[in-house]
């Protein structure tokens, strides 16, 4: 079977189309025709060795995260699926291997997609939704009714779906956007907007209960100002900070990861302690229930997936050089359909 492969850590050069054995599933595990993928930053961060210290890769490396498909066998003691199945999941983070023609995952990361979606644009639904779902969840931000959260990023793939979410949970929401993304992320929600290159959040009058922090960088640091005290920033694009990475390592490993982050992210938890602001990194987790939620929240038309552009498996390069651009408005998907054209809303 055909699959995008890592050579090694390193640039776009390193990133193949290769021919891969066809797996087998195991006990638990059901085995997936896909039919598209979805990409992400994390692909890209993947690739070079970013997370390196965290999940080492043995090479050659079947590449990606999170796919829709079709169930074509399942392995013994599973009761959830059935061959014939339309399903989408995101895959086991220290595994990856969703980037094939075929891919066997554990059955409780695994979902039926949306029925009121196309089986293709199901995989722009798993790391981009659980991750907002879980972000404005009970165990992070709490969003609830009333709460003025700020999204910032919000015309990406998970600042499209954590806009709906908040809306959904009853907050007044304000992201940053350019121009370009205005109307996209007001259809879907969002009460204001501020245009990041015409003026920074902290020179507005605006306060906020919660932040949503999907860009990092210096934007970051304008951030805790125009939090409230008691307030929370939650970060997908900060400094990491500790226990994010518990359920990646453990054992001594686990303490001395610890350490470094809690070195590396010093700053940052200083300026928002200062101002009575809690400051934590966050790292979503595959889910299959979550899933579930998500498809149930699609076909009652409460939450809109947005495609920004879609290309061929034989393609792949240009969608990594999509992702990694920072333009899309939506997700990224690899068709593995032959008569699937290239398309592109901007």
């Amino acid at each position: 079977m055909r699959a995008i492969v890592y050579n090694g850590y390193g640039g776009p050069e390193l990133t193949t189309l290769a021919e891969r054995p066809e797996p087998s599933p195991a006990g638990g595990e059901v085995l997936i025709r896909v039919s598209a993928v979805g990409l992400n930053p994390i692909d890209a961060h993947q690739r070079d060795g970013a997370l390196r210290s965290v999940a080492r890769y043995a090479f050659p490396k079947i590449a990606g995260n999170e796919l829709s498909g079709m169930v074509v066998d399942v392995g013994e003691d599973v009761t959830a699926f059935r061959v014939g199945d339309r399903v989408f999941a995101r895959v086991d983070k220290r595994l990856l291997g969703a980037f094939a023609q075929e891919v066997a995952v554990a059955q409780e990361l695994v979902a039926a997609a949306p029925r009121t979606l196309p089986l293709v644009e199901a995989a722009a639904v798993p790391l981009a939704g659980l991750t907002a779902l879980q972000a404005l969840g009970p165990s992070h931000l709490a969003v609830g009714r009333g709460d003025r959260i700020l999204i910032t990023g919000g015309a990406g793939g998970v600042g499209l779906f954590a806009i709906q979410l908040a809306k959904h949970a009853g907050a007044h929401v304000t992201t940053t956007a350019s121009a370009h993304g205005d109307a996209l992320v007001r259809r879907l929600g969002a009460d204001e907007v501020i245009d990041y290159r015409t003026r920074s959040v902290s020179s507005g009058s605006e306060r906020f209960d919660k932040v949503f922090d999907l860009v990092g960088g210096t934007t970051l640091d304008d951030l805790v100002g125009s939090v409230e005290p008691g307030g929370s920033i939650l970060s997908i694009a900060g400094p990491l900070t500790p226990g994010c990475l518990d359920d990646q390592v453990r054992g001594v490993r686990r303490l001395a990861v610890n350490a470094m982050l809690r070195i590396r992210s010093r700053d940052v938890r200083r300026n928002a302690r200062a101002a009575g602001v809690d400051y934590e990194y966050f790292f979503m987790r595959p889910d299959g229930a979550g899933l579930v939620q998500l498809a149930v929240l699609i076909d009652a038309h409460e939450l809109k997936v947005m495609i920004d552009s879609r290309f061929p498996l034989e393609q792949f390069a240009e969608g990594y050089a999509r992702v990694e651009s920072r333009r899309a408005k939506g997700k990224v998907l690899l068709t593995f359909s032959a008569d699937v054209e290239t398309t592109t809303t901007s």
